[in-house]
């Protein structure tokens, strides 16, 4: 994927993505992620795009060490409530990362709600040291469950029922998971253009 490289610098510092990524690509890469590589700032998201978010973690990793980073920006997109959490789903409920908080606040807005259709949605950028910037995109389709079914994954995965699988990210395996995930479909889509 990346020229010769064993490592592969993650500009993450979430623990279930970081996961994610290593367990997709661990045939082929030694995932590192940023703090470990020596970066330990947090880069603001201030885009308005998963594309923009995930090529200001990119960048900002890539030049500080002077190296490849790549980036992921994702999340959760319902159709009922205009796309979304979609840029802020890490921050739904307002403060970064209280995974539990947002999947109450999205109960909260979706109750009564008949249309449950929703899509995870990531955008991986790869920015090189030399200051190319290579882009995958995926997508994976579902709808909302009532309530929580399982307690693998993290984020939202346990009020996603997931069309390719037939069941609840939060009930399948990470295997089940990365086979059809958004993250996984990006990351796939990413290497077709390396």
């Amino acid at each position: 994927m990346i020229e010769d490289m064993k490592k592969l610098i993650v500009a993450s510092g979430n623990r279930g993505k970081l996961k994610e990524i290593a367990e997709i690509l661990r045939n082929r890469y030694d995932v590192v992620p940023m703090a470990e590589a020596g970066y330990t700032e947090d880069v603001e998201e201030t885009g308005n795009t998963f594309y923009e978010n995930a090529l200001l973690k990119a960048t900002a990793v890539s030049e500080a060490l002077g190296c490849d980073a790549l980036a992921d920006d994702s999340g959760l997109c319902v159709d009922a409530l205009n796309g979304a959490p979609g840029v802020f789903s890490a921050r739904f409920a307002g403060e970064h990362g209280d995974d539990a908080a947002n999947r109450r606040l999205l109960l909260d807005r979706m109750e009564g709600v008949t249309d449950r259709r929703a899509r995870f949605v990531s955008c991986v950028v790869l920015r090189k040291a030399d200051g190319t910037v290579v882009v995958g995109r995926g997508e994976t389709a579902g709808t909302i469950l009532l309530s929580e079914e399982g307690a693998n994954g993290f984020g939202y995965d346990s009020l996603f029922l997931s069309d390719d699988l037939g069941k609840s990210f939060g009930v399948a395996t990470a295997k089940e998971k990365n086979a059809v995930s958004h993250r996984y479909r990006a990351l796939c889509d990413l290497e077709k253009k390396l």
